[in-house]
């Protein structure tokens, strides 16, 4: 039975999420906090009292941008205790996934939340405490740094910030209610379909809640161009530029996508300098 923190700063959301929370019969409390501020008020007098307290917490759901210190910030302070909290992040930010794993995350769950999604996290929080629990050991193991002081001034929570803002090389991706991660390097092109875009490689396909404009800007240093208002392609994986009757298109594989006017000089050029380069 868990003892849970719910942290997100956008107020209707962190509502919905304990609404979720209470519902789930594995769940014996579920607190909120909207803010870094109230958030790490409340995990120290979990701490302070030990983890089979009166006021200890299991596990922290925590949503990733806040105003202040964000979710990660939280979760590399927390690694420093020896016995802390377990943590799930909630965010509707699938880029900094490989990051929260490297900090022990239990799960990592994009928004809008499911409540299978979220039942499945539960589960997951609780298996790793049964486990830990038959081992005699802390839940998550304890990092090996400084003992943790003070929480840091927004400057040094700045400064902890810089390198999480290197883009990721994966991208998270939902299976059967089951977080996978799909190597940048491996997408041969994206296709948009209303707010969600489709991920090709020559595995498969995967449906992310992201809009293509999105991608297209996040991707352009990696070599992603937009051929069309429908489609992003990775340029190194054109294997032919047709031209015919005045309309132009490419051969990616066994797929052929259409180049608009707009997109189709621009596109010339890129593969030019790539094949003189």
């Amino acid at each position: 039975m868990l003892r849970v923190l719910a942290v997100d700063d956008e107020k209707p959301l962190l509502e919905e999420l304990l609404y979720l929370l209470r519902s789930d019969p594995r769940v014996t409390s579920a607190e909120g906090a909207s803010d870094a501020t109230g958030a790490l008020r409340r995990i120290t007098r979990a701490l302070e009292t030990g983890p089979d307290g009166p006021d200890g917490i299991d596990v922290v759901f925590l949503d990733i941008h806040m105003a202040g210190l964000t979710g990660l910030d939280i979760a590399r302070l927390l690694a420093g205790f020896a016995q802390p909290p377990l943590v799930v992040f909630v965010t509707a930010h699938e880029g900094f996934a490989v990051q929260a794993f490297d900090l022990k995350a239990v799960d990592y769950v994009l928004k809008p939340v499911r409540p299978e999604r979220l039942a499945e996290a539960v589960r997951r929080a609780c298996a790793q405490l049964d486990r830990s629990a038959a081992a005699g050991q802390p839940a998550v193991p304890a990092q090996r740094h400084p003992a943790p002081g003070p929480a840091p001034a927004p400057a040094a929570a700045a400064g902890a910030r810089a390198g999480a803002d290197r883009g990721p090389d994966q991208i998270a991706v939902e299976l059967g209610g089951v977080t996978r991660f799909v190597a940048i390097a491996d997408i041969a092109y994206v296709e948009a379909q209303g707010d969600y875009a489709r991920l090709h490689t020559d595995a498969g396909s995967h449906l992310v809640r992201i809009p293509l404009s999105t991608l297209e800007e996040r991707w352009a240093a990696r070599g992603f161009v937009r051929i069309h208002r429908r489609h992003l392609v990775a340029l190194r994986r054109i294997d032919e530029l047709r031209l015919d009757a005045g309309t132009t298109s490419v051969r990616i594989g066994t797929a052929e996508l259409q180049v608009s006017r707009r997109h189709a000089r621009q596109l010339r050029d890129l593969l030019m300098q790539q094949a003189t380069g």
